[in-house]
């Protein structure tokens, strides 16, 4: 059986069980034929969830909000499927908004008319403008949207003061270079994030082919202990093959940037039970009310891709042209996730 992985990055080590997993055969053996799509292949033109929307991809790693966008598209845009999460890849959340601590920007508040490098997501300018008014700020900053694969460096290039990081990927990379970042935790402002990332599928996938997915989530699992019980060995099989298998990188894998990121990535793998893998539903009970309570769950979406009566800009969501509110009522998280394909 096929299977097809969109990531949503760069293979990285956030990704550690996947390629644990196929390379130590676990994939093959029970009959799955598992391969993965990195979104240097195409600049990042298509998006992973949109990749399980058209049906060329299987599963996608996306963020929290992508599940929550997909199931909250405005009544134009209805016809979309409605995406659900099926694993959370972090038990904890490890990314944050960064800035350069040469910059002298050690808080928030000072991104007050600052630039900030965007991924354009739905939520994300919002919930960058909330972290800023949460440290006293008034929320204004200049969004820049640039090619994504390279916001990272032009915060190092200083092309932008701030962008949005994994602190096991990026925030290891600065520290290899001794380039010392101020770090923005979300949690740390009163902000309730969900997990990042998470692997969604298609719901037909899930009602069609549900062995499929046990299956594919087993191998996952096994590959994810087994990365969590031998990191070093993890990292080094994790950079052989997704160098193998990618030999276009951007930026080629170095494996003693992959050890240090598993260092701090393998903390974050497991749940006290030592599952991989399962979510709770308080945590997206907590976001969304987070995201409701700040005006967040609104109609509107924004996007690289305009749509007329569907999207608006990035200025524009921050400014309040965002539709109508989303009841907080209208959505259940329990629709949004399963781990009920879980071992």
């Amino acid at each position: 059986m096929a299977v097809v992985v969109a990531l949503d990055w760069t293979p990285n080590t956030n990704h550690v069980g996947f390629y644990v997993a196929k390379a130590k055969g676990l994939y093959a053996a029970k009959g799955l034929d598992v391969t993965f799509i990195s979104p240097h292949t195409d600049d990042y033109k298509a998006t992973p969830a949109s990749r399980v929307e058209s049906g060329e991809a299987t599963f996608a790693i996306t963020p929290s909000e992508s599940v929550i966008s997909y199931n909250t598209w405005p009544e134009a845009d209805k016809k979309r499927p409605k995406l659900q999460a099926v694993a959370a890849l972090l038990q904890q959340d490890t990314s944050a908004v960064v800035t350069l601590k040469a910059s002298g920007i050690d808080r928030p508040a000072k991104l007050e008319g600052k630039r900030y490098a965007s991924y354009a997501a739905r939520y994300e300018g919002r919930i960058v403008q909330s972290l800023i008014k949460n440290d006293g700020g008034s929320g204004e900053y200049q969004e820049l949207v640039l090619p994504m694969l390279g916001l990272w460096n032009t915060l190092l290039q200083g092309e932008a003061e701030a962008t949005w990081v994994f602190m096991g990927w990026e925030g290891v990379e600065a520290a290899r270079k001794g380039v010392e970042l101020n770090v923005f935790k979300l949690g740390d402002y009163n902000i309730a994030y969900g997990y990042s990332p998470v692997l969604l599928t298609h719901p037909d996938t899930l009602s069609s082919s549900p062995d499929t997915v046990r299956t594919f989530l087993a191998g996952t699992a096994e590959g994810y202990r087994w990365a969590a019980a031998h990191p070093e060995e993890a990292a080094d099989m994790f950079a052989e093959l997704a160098a193998a298998e990618n030999p276009g990188l951007p930026q080629p894998l170095d494996r003693g940037m992959c050890r240090d990121s598993m260092q701090l990535v393998v903390q974050h793998l497991l749940a006290e039970d030592g599952r991989w893998g399962v979510m709770k539903q308080s945590r997206w009970d907590a976001f969304l009310d987070w995201l409701s309570e700040s005006g967040l769950l609104t109609t509107k979406v924004q996007s690289r891709n305009g749509k007329d009566g569907v999207t608006t800009s990035l200025d524009g969501l921050r400014s309040g042209n965002c539709g109508e509110r989303i009841p907080r009522d209208a959505i259940s998280s329990g629709s949004l996730f399963t781990n009920d394909f879980l071992p």
